[in-house]
């Protein structure tokens, strides 16, 4: 004996546009708080010095970077040879006559190759340049 229909449930409506509302928080959120780091490719061990000072960054400036196992320099994030640095700086230098060029070597790179970096920069008439070094640490 029944009583009372039986109903039956109807199942609840979901709100899509206050999911999509907390999505777009959560999205935007994630992207203010994310923070990129810029990972070098080369790992260096620079030279330390007692009197190594910070250095400003500008938008004028270019870095070398001399590796320890190759006849290879770095001109940014550009791989060149040694023999071809000469003809790359005199093409920078002609574009930007203020140019500043950073020298980055590592510890265990033959000072031959400084000094070959050095001779192509004065060959390219560049005359503002900068030997990057770390600081050393008080004891």
């Amino acid at each position: 004996m029944r009583f009372s229909e039986r109903r039956t449930r109807k199942p609840p409506a979901i709100i899509i546009i206050s999911l999509i509302d907390i999505l777009i928080v959560l999205l935007i959120f994630l992207m203010v708080t994310t923070t990129f780091r810029e990972t070098p490719a080369l790992s260096l061990t620079l030279p330390t010095s007692k009197s190594a000072g910070v250095t400003g960054e500008t938008s004028q400036k270019f870095v070398v970077t001399i590796t320890e196992n190759e006849r290879q320099v770095y001109l940014g994030d550009r791989s060149i040879p040694i023999e071809s640095l000469g003809q790359a700086l005199e093409v920078l230098a002609e574009e930007n006559p203020d140019l500043e060029l950073s020298i980055r070597p590592d510890e265990a790179s033959p000072v031959g190759m400084l000094v070959e970096v050095i001779d192509a920069a004065k060959a390219a008439e560049i005359t503002n340049f900068k030997l990057r070094t770390k600081r050393e640490t008080g004891e």
